[in-house]
């Protein structure tokens, strides 16, 4: 089928040659495309939009043919969260628990450790029966039922949400792995201890404690000071070895004590050069290696990650490490556990662990179990987590038997036994747990049948929905010369889109102004025939209904206009031209054309058939000749020509000759005359267009009113301007200013009023002509409600000057005179009678209102330290003096947005908009007992506020912030942080040589206001950025396990 532009001019091009009174019903059937053919299918790979009978591509496919039953639903198969035969059971992931699980699926296959719990009894326990329910509640009974879930449940993975909330552990936040296991068997031995079956209270140190001793020999007397330890795993550092047995070799060497850290030899009874050594003396029947990949690096104060090599065997003989011990003491391979990523305080924890029913490996990865190919341990992909371009190593060589990772955190061996001694491998599950295993077993079978009912249920009404598809896509195809309806293409596809509700059918939009189907809109709906139709909105209802009876003459003969004057336009447009350039008769009638729109009437032709050829039922388009507001308006009523003069502003023909009033404009510059044949001519584009002749229509009399008043109003404003600027002349040109720094010899007394009053009248002096003349000076924005002044002496020294203007007492008789004042404000300078050295002092009349100033001063303050999203500025130095020259590499500032530094424009005459600043530090400031303050005493003045200036100047090496009063300092350090690549503990921060060093303090309680200068010194910035990720997670406290049940909370 052709393209839709195609089918577009194929359906008009008759228009080219009909007038639009000479249409008949094959021109209206062409329009509407009704004769096109229908696509076959196949032929189109989507539906043709331009063709209504097109019924092709618009989600058929899927209904008809056959036809997949799982396509009718969203369900996954429920048997695909049924465990399989002969596998194990996983646990799903809360969040951040995967540590967790690792090591439940370690200790789960610690066959004696399982068997020993099981045995666990409690109270709650031993008076359970069958018919009774039993729920655990402590974290033992928690682990009972998890394992007897691991171990008999028929779920594919469990949910280890009890235990958890048992122990209390925070599910989003990543913990210590090994500080975990560490604290889990303490608290498993401690609860174990407790019971009365001696075996029971002795299984963890059976299966998991060993025995050392530090042994310290005297290099004098050669004497032996044995100190006995317990064990529940080896902690071995990794950093400059390659396999286990160097690890322990250098766990147990020997180690001297001298100089600072010698021993004091009781035989001796001195400080003695000594050795000190680790001697194994027994191990326990599972030995657990923790090898230390987390350490502490004191260059940059955090943890990080050593991704070391490390080779280890699956045999093990300690044997040679034992202490005065020649008989073998072997040990085997049972699980690996390894910890996937580069940083220290994020990753992810798997287990690798061997059955110890088959010696099969598996690998526990969360809710996934997958087991290993053979009998061996594949670590696989594990190893290649961690590479990262700054860290590539090759992976050693292993020789058989043994295997090299570099992610292995925990490796567990297990002793081996003699055959005979070999234990009990089959474990059964006490009968109160099997019964709550059984329960949710049941609960599980019940889920899976709720599932299959539901699949079943959607299989049959897709089946169902199939059959009506294929029933009445059939009947959908309309015949030629038969009748027919037009039906929503949207509709028909989410008819055909099972996933999507059915809606009921909607063609209101299609409707025309006529009330009938528009031609625009034959593209988006489809013909079908009576009957396809009657049963659909029959089914589904809707309206209203568009059949043949719908074509819109109107709509065609209005769209065949417009397309023959589109190709009548250049034409016309020449001749137009022509005739425009003819003088005008003196007998001959002529019409009032705007200048503009006779120069731009091509275009806004062209626009106006366009809009005419888009319009809809719901064209909010306006009318020619409707009145409208333009940039060119003039204040006196009247358009005025566009600036510009090229009518870009134009929306319709002849609106820059009509006046507010609608009537025609007063300035004969923007409009000439045309004779009739011309205005003719443009009158079957503008239709519309407000018509003015040169004999009927005079320029509106409202205007030539406002025109003259506006002429007589601005000679009274200028002669007004000018007597106040001759009378204020210094005050105007901000000459012979006097000021409160050096207070004039010539007088004692000076007045004030307020700067915003001087500003508005400056302003009028220099446009007298567009703007409106100052008529009183409101000096009550000075005064408190009480009618006491704001201000002290020494705020309009500093801060408030921005508030007020000083006059000399003429000017002021001069303002009396030509303004109306509210109240009269002055400052006297008077000689000091409370002290001895004729000092002076100043007093204001009215008197300083205290209670007002203070609360004033108070509400400041308080705005300075409540702030939200106010910018700061943070400036890195080398010292105290330089700044630095090359500011680090930019980081997407997380959390604050740099600031673009902005200049705005001034106006003359105009002053910078400061806001209010505050009087001083952050305590609250007192105030004098009498109004009068000591010129002795303005020396020792606070400073003012920082000036909060949108036109703060930014230096090199400096970047704004955007942080809130509430935010803490560890907070504006992350943000510093990515801003500078300076780690939080390498900032030195100060403001106004004060050092912020309270991380969990407010910036507003630091004194930290909106446009305050941060001074930033790095101790030594960090070179690796790939480290930046441990930075910002050491930013945050650790907590550790503080406040759950491994602490005994």
């Amino acid at each position: 089928m052709a393209p839709r532009l195609q089918l577009e001019k194929a359906a008009w091009r008759w228009a080219e040659t009909v007038r639009p009174e000479d249409i008949t019903h094959e021109h209206i059937a062409l329009a509407y495309r009704i004769a096109l053919l229908a696509c076959k299918r196949g032929t189109c790979r989507r539906n043709c939009k331009g063709n209504p009978n097109c019924l092709v591509g618009i989600g058929e496919q899927s209904w008809l043919g056959e036809i997949d039953e799982n396509t009718f639903h969203n369900i996954d198969d429920p048997n695909s969260e049924r465990r399989d035969k002969n596998t194990f059971v996983g646990l799903t992931n809360l969040g951040a628990t995967c540590y967790v699980n690792t090591f439940l699926q370690v200790w789960f296959h610690n066959l004696e450790l399982r068997r020993a719990l099981y045995c666990f009894q409690n109270s709650r326990a031993e008076v359970h029966n069958m018919d009774s329910d039993y729920e655990p509640r402590t974290i033992c009974e928690h682990l009972q039922y998890l394992f007897a879930l691991l171990q008999n449940s028929n779920r594919r993975y469990i949910d280890p949400s009890g235990l958890v909330k048992a122990l209390g552990l925070d599910t989003g936040q990543q913990q210590d792995a090994q500080e975990f296991s560490k604290l889990f068997l303490s608290l498993l031995e401690d609860t174990l201890s407790k019971q009365k079956d001696p075996h029971l209270q002795n299984v963890i140190q059976q299966q998991f404690c060993g025995q050392f001793s530090y042994v310290t020999v005297c290099n004098k007397c050669g004497r032996e000071s044995p100190l006995p330890s317990r064990f529940y795993e080896l902690e071995l550092n990794i950093q400059g070895h390659k396999n286990l047995t160097e690890c322990v070799t250098e766990f147990l060497k020997e180690e001297k004590l001298d100089g600072d850290n010698r021993y004091f030899c009781e035989s001796c009874q001195s400080k003695q050069n000594a050795t000190r050594r680790i001697k194994l003396q027994s191990l326990p029947r599972t030995l657990n290696f923790q090898l230390m990949r987390f350490v502490f690096d004191r260059q940059s104060s955090h943890k990080k990650k050593l991704n070391t090599f490390i080779s280890f065997p699956e045999v093990l003989d300690m044997g040679p490490f034992l202490e005065g011990k020649d008989e073998k003491c072997t040990y085997e391979l049972s699980a690996v556990l390894i910890h996937r990523g580069v940083s220290a305080y994020s990753g992810h924890y798997i287990a690798h662990v061997r059955d110890a029913h088959t010696n099969d490996w598996y690998k526990f990865n969360d809710e996934e179990i997958e087991k290993m190919e053979g009998k061996k341990l594949q670590l696989g992909i594990e190893e290649d987590i961690a590479e990262t371009a700054k860290s590539q190593t090759r992976k050693p060589k292993c020789s058989k038997g043994y295997h090299c990772s570099r992610n292995a955190y925990m490796l567990v061996y297990k002793r081996q036994v003699e055959e005979d001694n070999q234990p009990e491998t089959s474990i059964l599950v006490p009968a109160f747990l099997q019964k709550l295993v059984d329960q949710d077993n049941k609960k599980f079978e019940e889920w899976c049948n709720e599932m299959s009912d539901m699949r079943k249920q959607s299989v049959d009404k897709g089946k169902a929905k199939h059959e009506e598809v294929k029933e009445l896509y059939e009947l959908l195809p309309a015949e030629d010369d038969q009748s027919y309806d037009f039906v929503p293409l949207e509709w028909l596809k989410k008819w055909l889109d099972d996933s999507t509700a059915i809606k009921e059918i909607d063609n209101s939009h299609f409707l025309c102004s006529h009330g009938k189907l528009h031609p625009d809109k034959v593209g988006e709906a489809k013909r079908i025939s009576p009957k396809a139709a009657d049963l659909l909105f029959g089914r589904y209802g809707g309206g209203p209904r568009l059949d043949r009876s719908s074509l819109c003459r109107d709509c065609v003969a209005q769209r065949c206009r417009v397309l023959r004057l589109k190709n009548q336009l250049n034409e016309d447009y020449r001749e137009v031209t022509n005739l425009a350039k003819a003088a005008l008769k003196s007998d001959e009638p002529g019409f009032w054309i705007g200048k503009t729109s006779l120069r731009a009437w091509r275009q806004l032709a062209l626009d106006q058939l366009e809009e005419d050829e888009e319009e809809t039922k719901h064209n909010n388009s306006k009318v020619n000749g409707e009145k409208s507001s333009s940039p060119g308006n003039r204040a006196d009523g009247c358009k005025g020509n566009n600036e510009e003069g090229d009518g870009e502003e134009m929306k319709n023909f002849n609106e820059d000759i009509l006046c507010y009033h609608g009537g025609l404009s007063i300035l004969e510059s923007d409009r000439r005359l045309v004779s009739a044949e011309v205005w003719n001519k443009l009158r079957v584009y503008f239709p519309k267009a407000p018509e003015f002749t040169q004999q009927q229509h005079e320029p509106c009399q409202h205007c030539t009113r406002l025109e003259k008043e506006g002429k007589e109003n601005e000679a009274l404003n200028r002669m007004m301007a000018n007597e106040q600027k001759t009378s204020l002349l210094n005050l105007f040109q901000e000459k012979n200013r006097p000021t409160l720094q050096k207070w004039p010899q010539e007088t004692d007394v000076l007045y004030i009023v307020p700067l915003y009053f001087v500003d508005e009248w400056r302003k009028f002096i220099r446009r007298p002509a567009k703007g409106n003349p100052v008529s009183s000076v409101g000096n009550s924005i000075l005064l408190c409600p009480h009618g006491g002044f704001m201000f002290t002496y020494d705020s309009m020294l500093h801060g408030d000057a921005q508030h007020i203007a000083l006059l000399w007492p003429d000017e002021w008789e001069v303002i009396n005179k030509m303004f109306l004042v509210d109240h009269s404000i002055s400052i006297r300078k008077m000689p000091d009678t409370t002290q001895d050295n004729s000092g002076v002092c100043y007093q204001t009349q009215p008197d300083l209102c205290r209670e007002c100033r203070e609360g004033f001063i108070f509400q400041q303050q308080r705005d300075m330290r409540e702030y939200a999203q106010a910018t700061v500025y943070v400036r890195k130095v080398i010292d105290k003096t330089t700044m630095i020259k090359e500011s680090a590499p930019e980081f997407s500032v997380s959390g604050s947005d740099v600031e673009e530094e902005r200049e705005e424009p001034k106006i003359d005459g105009e002053k910078d908009p400061d806001f209010s600043q505050s009087e001083g530090g952050a305590k609250r400031q007192k105030l004098d007992e009498t109004a009068s303050v000591s010129t002795t005493t303005t020396t020792a003045a606070s400073k003012s506020g920082i000036r909060r200036s949108t036109r703060h100047r930014k230096l090199r090496g400096e970047k704004a912030l955007i942080v809130s009063a509430n935010q803490t300092l560890k907070e504006l350090k992350i943000q510093i942080m990515h801003a500078f690549s300076v780690a939080p503990f390498d900032q030195n921060l100060s403001i106004d040589g004060r050092c912020l060093t309270d991380d969990s303090a407010t910036l507003g309680s630091l004194g930290v206001i909106p446009e305050s200068i941060i001074c930033l010194k790095a101790d030594e910035p960090i070179a690796d950025y790939a480290a930046m990720d441990d930075v910002y997670q050491v930013c945050m406290p650790e907590e550790g396990f503080k406040g759950t049940g491994l602490l005994g909370h």
